[in-house]
Order: C-alpha cells, then sequence, then structure tokens
C-alpha cells in the first residue's frame, strides 16, 4: 500500500452518469460511467479508484460543444494501490473535463463491492439477487471512481435488467423503457452531493411494499417473496423515526424516498445508503406476534441507526475514516434516543446500559484506542467498526449531553448540520458548533476523551467534611501501572433531610470535596457518566448493611457493574461483589437483574464442588423469588420489560444454577404462546438437554421468520455437547457465510465444547477465512476470551501470531488480553472460592 493512502487533489469528482447490467445467472456486469470532474491545475495523470475490475476503455474530453477535445489515454490498474492510471499524452489545462470509462465486472460471492445473494423459496427452489456493499472501500470494485469519502459527489444511475427484477436504486425512479433484447432500462433521479460508500443499488426477484407517507417522504420494504407481512413494524418504526429526527435537527429529509431492503446475505447488520438502506433480514423483517422484546427493539435500534445517519453521516460527511466514530458513535445515540421516544416503556437509555458495560470491558484493556486515531490503509478503516467507535463513542456524546443540557446539545448539532450540509468535516467542527451553541469549553473538555483511550474510576468516600471524589485511570490488569487523566463532568447526588439534590461537578484534576450536606446516594447520576465509581469502605459499608438505598435502576445497575469490574480487576475479591449482589433481594428492574446474571455466570464458570452449590445457592434465593412473584407464564398486565425479566430469571436459573425444576419448566414452555418465555425456554434446553439438538435444527430449517431461524441457530451452539454439530453445518455451507462467525463466537464460551471449537477453528482457519466476510473474523474471535486456561491461553495466542488477521489486529490484540486477564482471574478467585466456600 502506498504511504499515502488518498488520491491527489488536483482533479476533483462532481458527477457520475453510471449505467450498469448485471448479469445475474452468470454472475457478471459490464458498466459505463461518464464523470464531470475539475482539472484544479494543469496534469497529464488522472488517478482515482478501481481494482477488481477490468477497463475496456477510457476516454477524456476538455471544453465544451464545438470546442471539445477528446483524450485517449493509456490506461494503468495497480493491484496494490487499487488504482486506475490514466496517463496522457499532453498536458490538460486547469478547468472541467469529463472522463468517461467502460469496464466489466464479477458479481461476487464476497459480501462486498456487487456481490450476489441468494435464497430458497417455499418450494426449495434457489434465487439470486445482485447487491451493494461499500463501506468502507468497495465502491471501487462496481464502478472507476473517486472513493474516499471526501470527494462527494452527484450520482445518475441507470440499471438495465431483467424485465422480471425488480431495481432499486438510491433515489427515486424516474423512467422505466424497455430495450430492444427486452431487457428494462431503469433510470433513477439524480442523487444529493455524497460520498461513493453510500451509493447502493440492488436487482433480483424482489418484492415491495406500497408505499406510506412520512411527513411527505415515500417510505418502502424491500423482501424477497412472501415476507410482505413481516414489513409492517420495520414501516411503522421509520415513519416515527423521519418524522422524529427532521423535528430534532429541523432539517428535511436530504433524499427523495427512503426504501429499506431486507438482503438475506449481509456482511454487517445494516447499511445507510442514502434512499437505499440495506439491512440483514433479521434485522428489518419481523412478526410482532412472534417476536420477543429485545428481537423487536433490536429491529427498532437498527432502523433508528440507520435512518439518523441520513443527516449525520449522509448529509454532513466525514472527511477519512479516522472521523468514523462523528459518525457511527451520534449515530448510536440518536438511535437510542430516538427508540426511547418510540417506545417510552422499553426504558431504551437504561437498556443502553448493558452496551455501555461492554464497551467499559474492552476499554479497561492496555491494548484499547483512542476513539479517534489515526487510519492510513483499507485494513485499518474496516477495524474502525468495533465497540469503541460504537457504543464507547455513543456514551461519551449521551455524557456530554447531559452536561450541557439536551436543549443546548440539540441546538449545537443543528448549528453543526446546518453549517456543513452536504460537505465534510472532522471532530473540531463538532466541538467548534457545540462550543458557539453553549459557551462551554467543549473541545478541552472532550479532546481526551476522544483522542486518549480507557477511562477514569471515580473513588468516591462519605467523610465527615463531605463527599471525596478522586480519579485514576481504571484497568482490568492489576498488574497495569499507565496513569491518564480527564476532564471527568459528573453528576453526584446526595440524600439530606428526605430529600435528594443532584450536583454537576467537572473534576478536572486529581481530587475535589463536594461539600454540600448530604450522604452519598450516586457518584453517577442515573449514570449517563462514562466513568466507573469505586466506593471506599465507609461508603460500602453503608450499602451492604442497607441496601442500594434512593438510587435509581440505572444507578443500581452502575453499582452491580461497576463492582464486577473491581472484581475483574482485584480491587474486590468474588465475596465482596457477592455481599453487594446480596443487598439487591426484592429487586425487580430487567436491566439491573441483567447485570446481576452476567456477574453470576461469571462466577458460576469458576465453581466447582461445595463452592458451586453454595453459589448456586444464592442465585436460588435470590432469583427463586423474583421468579415466583412474577410467575412462570405470562400475566395479563404484564408490559414488555416485566416479560423480560421473567425471560432473565429463567435463563439465571436454568442455565447458570441449572436448577432442575426451571429446567423442567422450560421443556414445557418451548412452545409457548408468548414468545419471549418460548425464547429463553428454548436457551435453557438447548444447555441441559444435548438430545434437543435435532428438534432445534429441524425448526432452524424449516422457519418462516428471521427471529425463529436465528433463535434457533444460535441454540445449535449451545447444546452440552463436546462436538457440536452445527460446525460442520459452517464448513458444508447450510449455515450462511454471514452467520458462521458469530455462531462459532458463541461456541467458543461452551463450557462443554469451547477446546473443540477452538481446535476446530485452528485447523479449518484457511477455508473459514476464505467463506466468512473479512469484517466478521476478528469478532469471531472474542469467543476466545473464555478459553481461560493457561493451555489454551498459550495455544490461541501462538496460533494468532502466526496468523495475523490485518483487518482485526486491534481487536484480536484486545481479545487476547482479556483471555489472559480471564485466565488470571480464574486463578484468583478459584483458590478464594476454595478458602471461603463463597460463604
Amino acid at each position: 500500500m502506498t504511504s499515502d493512502p488518498r488520491l491527489p487533489s488536483h482533479v476533483v469528482p462532481h458527477r457520475y452518469d453510471l449505467i450498469l447490467e448485471p448479469d445475474i445467472p452468470a454472475a457478471t456486469f459490464r458498466g459505463s460511467v461518464t464523470i464531470d470532474v475539475e482539472l484544479v491545475e494543469k496534469t497529464d495523470e488522472i488517478v482515482c479508484n478501481a481494482t477488481d475490475l477490468e477497463i475496456d476503455s477510457a476516454l477524456v474530453v476538455t471544453g465544451e460543444g464545438a470546442a471539445a477535445v477528446e483524450h485517449i489515454p493509456d490506461i494503468r490498474l495497480d493491484a496494490e494501490t487499487e488504482r486506475m492510471h490514466l496517463t496522457l499524452p499532453t498536458d490538460l489545462p486547469p478547468g472541467p473535463a469529463r472522463v468517461t470509462a467502460t469496464f466489466r465486472g464479477t458479481i461476487n460471492d464476497q459480501l462486498r463491492g456487487f456481490y450476489r445473494s441468494t435464497y430458497a423459496d417455499e418450494h426449495g427452489v434457489e434465487h439470486t439477487i445482485a447487491t451493494t456493499q461499500f463501506q468502507s472501500t468497495d465502491a471501487r470494485r462496481a464502478f472507476p471512481c473517486w472513493d474516499e469519502p471526501a470527494w462527494k459527489a452527484t450520482f445518475a444511475t441507470t440499471l438495465i435488467v431483467d424485465p422480471d427484477h425488480l431495481a432499486v436504486a438510491n433515489s427515486a425512479e424516474v423512467a422505466a423503457t424497455i430495450d430492444p433484447d427486452g431487457r428494462r432500462r431503469v433510470t433513477f433521479a439524480e442523487t444529493m452531493r455524497m460520498s461513493t460508500y453510500l451509493v447502493a443499488f440492488v436487482v433480483g426477484p424482489l418484492e415491495v411494499t406500497e408505499p406510506i407517507d412520512a411527513g411527505g417522504v415515500p417510505v418502502r420494504v424491500v423482501h424477497r417473496p412472501g415476507q410482505g407481512h413481516l414489513t409492517p413494524f420495520a414501516l411503522d418504526v421509520a415513519r416515527h423515526a423521519l418524522e422524529w429526527f427532521t423535528a430534532y435537527y429541523e432539517i428535511p429529509y436530504p433524499g427523495d424516498k427512503v426504501d429499506l431492503l431486507a438482503i438475506p446475505d449481509f456482511a454487517f447488520g445494516a447499511m445507510e445508503n442514502l434512499g437505499c438502506v440495506t439491512f440483514r433480514e433479521v434485522l428489518l423483517l419481523v412478526d410482532p406476534e412472534g417476536a420477543s422484546q429485545p428481537e423487536l427493539q433490536v429491529v427498532a435500534d437498527v432502523i433508528n441507526h440507520e435512518l439518523a445517519h441520513m443527516w449525520f453521516g449522509d448529509l454532513v460527511t466525514i472527511k477519512w475514516w479516522e472521523g468514523i466514530w462523528l459518525n457511527e458513535a451520534f449515530a448510536t445515540f440518536m438511535e437510542t434516543s430516538c427508540s426511547n421516544a418510540y417506545r417510552p416503556d422499553w426504558r431504551v437509555w437504561t437498556t443502553f446500559g448493558r452496551a455501555r458495560a461492554a464497551a467499559f470491558d474492552t476499554d479497561a484493556l492496555a491494548s484499547t484506542r483512542p476513539i479517534e486515531f489515526p487510519v492510513v490503509t483499507p485494513e485499518e478503516a474496516e477495524g474502525m467498526f468495533d465497540i469503541l467507535t460504537y457504543e464507547k463513542g455513543a456514551s461519551v456524546v449521551r455524557m456530554l449531553e447531559q452536561h450541557l443540557g439536551p436543549e443546548v446539545f440539540r441546538d449545537g448539532v443543528r448549528h453543526y448540520l446546518l453549517t456543513h450540509a452536504y460537505a465534510n468535516t472532522e471532530t473540531s467542527d463538532l466541538w467548534d458548533a457545540l462550543e458557539h451553541v453553549s459557551g462551554e469549553p467543549v473541545r478541552r473538555l472532550m479532546d481526551g476523551w476522544i483522542y486518549q483511550g480507557g477511562h477514569p474510576v471515580i473513588d468516591a468516600e462519605q467523610t465527615t467534611h463531605g463527599v471525596e471524589l478522586r480519579q485514576r485511570h481504571f484497568t482490568l490488569d492489576p498488574e497495569a501501572t499507565e496513569t491518564k487523566q480527564w476532564a471527568a463532568p459528573l453528576g453526584v447526588r446526595l440524600h439530606h433531610d428526605g430529600a435528594i439534590s443532584e450536583h454537576r461537578v467537572l473534576l478536572d484534576g486529581p481530587s475535589t470535596l463536594l461539600t454540600a450536606p448530604g450522604s452519598l446516594v450516586s457518584a453517577n447520576a442515573d449514570a449517563s457518566g462514562f466513568y466507573r465509581v469505586a466506593h471506599g469502605p465507609v461508603a460500602r459499608a453503608t450499602i451492604e448493611s442497607g441496601g442500594p438505598g434512593p438510587r435509581t435502576a440505572d444507578e443500581r445497575h452502575g453499582l452491580i457493574d461497576d463492582a464486577w469490574a473491581l472484581t475483574v480487576a482485584d480491587e474486590l475479591t468474588a465475596d465482596d461483589w457477592l455481599r453487594l449482589a446480596l443487598t439487591l433481594d426484592g429487586e425487580t428492574d430487567l436491566t439491573v437483574w441483567q447485570a446481576l446474571s452476567a456477574g453470576f455466570g461469571g462466577l458460576a464458570r469458576l465453581a466447582d464442588d461445595e463452592p458451586r452449590k453454595r453459589l448456586v445457592g444464592h442465585i436460588v434465593n435470590l432469583a427463586g423469588p423474583a421468579l415466583h412473584r412474577l410467575g412462570l407464564d405470562t400475566a395479563t398486565d404484564d408490559d414488555d420489560r416485566t416479560r423480560e425479566l421473567r425471560a432473565t430469571l429463567l435463563r439465571l436459573l436454568g442455565v447458570v444454577a441449572e436448577d432442575a425444576a426451571t429446567i423442567a419448566a422450560s421443556h414445557d414452555r418451548l412452545d409457548h404462546a408468548d414468545p419471549t418465555i418460548a425464547a429463553a425456554a428454548l436457551i435453557v434446553v438447548a444447555h441441559a438437554d444435548a438430545d434437543a439438538g435435532p428438534r432445534i435444527r429441524g425448526i432452524w430449517k424449516t422457519a418462516d421468520d428471521p427471529q425463529t431461524e436465528q433463535r434457533h441457530l444460535r441454540a445449535l451452539a449451545d447444546l452440552p455437547l463436546a462436538r457440536l454439530p452445527v460446525l460442520d453445518d459452517i464448513l458444508t455451507g447450510e449455515v450462511r457465510s454471514q452467520d458462521g462467525p458469530y455462531v462459532i463466537r458463541r461456541a467458543l464460551a461452551n463450557l462443554h465444547a469451547g477446546p473443540a471449537v477452538w481446535a476446530f477453528v485452528r485447523d479449518n482457519w484457511a477455508a473459514l477465512n476464505e467463506r466468512f466476510p473479512s469484517n466478521s473474523v476478528a469478532r469471531m474471535l472474542e469467543g476466545i476470551t473464555t478459553l481461560d486456561t493457561a493451555a489454551l491461553v498459550g495455544d490461541t495466542g501462538a496460533f494468532l501470531a502466526a496468523n495475523p488477521v490485518p483487518q482485526g489486529a486491534k481487536q484480536i490484540a484486545q481479545h487476547l488480553e482479556r483471555q489472559r486477564i480471564n485466565a488470571a482471574f480464574r486463578v484468583r478467585e478459584t483458590s478464594r472460592f476454595e478458602a471461603s466456600g463463597t460463604r
């Protein structure tokens, strides 16, 4: 790869006229592109991006009308730099020019560029569609272009397709005619100025819903035949989102229509192509009567995320990939805000606490990275799409919103979007807009959170003079010595004379003393700050003796999750965490129980014999009464969070505690009318009963909706077997390549099969890398973090050192570090368990 990854800047594209002719049965395409450019200075070479293409001809025209001059360049393709060089016989003068190229390519099976996706109809007949995925740097695989986000242009697309095929692109169809050979020529309106990674087109035997109106914007869902009944929920979410975002941003939707497309094979979750948003089927098509609450919420969240991008990402776009966090973190923040407005009863910001907890865990490693860091290669750009960009980034944005105030923050965002509409930005532009509106030193406050990795832990202690607050760099590794400091906006809640007061404190140094009257309730009000809290001996003793007190559900979740992180970091013992957990007798909040379940699950992996019996006793004594209060079956007045709480308790008792009565009850509820109960029962039974495997596999293969299919596919990774048959399905292609990495990730965590699954990965490394999308390999390997014995730590580390994954190097380093930390935690806490018996 060239030392300078960016294209020369002396030629600027303005408009693309793109014609493509896909031949789906032959898996090939041909096309032509005419690009209006501006020559900034005289030049004898034009350089743009192209790879995996055969260029048949090229022509450069300068001047207009009778003064037009045609120039025939020499064509050179550089596979290493993925560039096309057009060398002219003489210098071209500055001014407008037109570059035309004809080309051919393959509709590949790699789930990137212009690729093919297949599905089987109700008769088992296979059908193929052609679709696109261009982010980050794969538009160049479909047509020659300036394939960098800063080179915005308009696009006028024409698709020549089989007369029976649907054709969809970024903008509305403006003409459709029949060519002499019988094919249909579909012409689409010219788009707004946008980056090449947002261009999209999909062709094939698909169906589309009638449009609904969302504030004047037509919205449709494109799907395979026979799935129209699974589209109303997505249409309702999209209508709400477009209207909500238009009101929030005070800017009209920048396109002329919105199509949401369910793609059978898709490497990512979804992609925010302007007006032509592509999704995995399971993240768009859903039957609300047959889906659990988390399954419904994830569909709503993903739709909201992608539609948030229409403004923050599409209308205003990053200059270069190091700023991708601006797109993704803000879209994650807006997704959560919009979902919370769509279904307030879901309490989505409370649920987000679990995603923030996962970001904390990665960010507490020595191998973490800053949210923004220099990006050079396409592989580095691909590696930016991780939990630190999305969840940590969104958490930091949420913290800033709470610090500035929601109204001021929104006004700053509006100012940013209006100032930079149809243009490109970098991080400082957002800070400038927020400073302009708020008058606050946003850049000074935020630079430490964006440009250095890690986060603080706030040591909070009640003293006779007030609440003492100290910050230090938090890490899960007890041996780590690196020190950092942040400008930390703290929210502190105190209890005094029967009332709660909240205080905003900017901790811009090592420590401060809050002298307001009252006793400490929370040093992270509503858990909106991206920092851990460690309570001193006095504050912790107060909690252990009196319970969590007037903490909100978000704060109780933070209390348990922070304590678990401190336990992994050897600042607390497992017994300390357990004593704290047991103070939550009578807890009724779903998200708090999810944190409790995660901690109990971590301890259960370590405990054997008598310590395990005592641990199970604690779980049953705490969770059993909670489940009894709810009942095993749905009550008529249950809301969605109550239904999911019941499911969480079923999984905790059935999977972690291996409670025989819960397992038996789950067997009886596999076909329960409440899909939330049925989904939980399936997980319990899969973990407990290897004989359930054939039934689970049969339902996976015959499911007629994406949620049922994915639910049962995942369950095949949970079976209590040393050798999981689903691994063979991955190699034969029975499991789609988009799903295989995530099945393996789950299977690696299987207590019975984990080591054998690792051996499978190691022995089939080349085949898996060839089959799976490149962006998913590092995500697959996240499962190694649970292989926490010294032998497996050594084996995985040696193998991955000898077989690097360039596009996931940073993530894999994080997985290996967390694996080592987990192994040390196992050794340390197992010996303590044996000494204490978990009391």
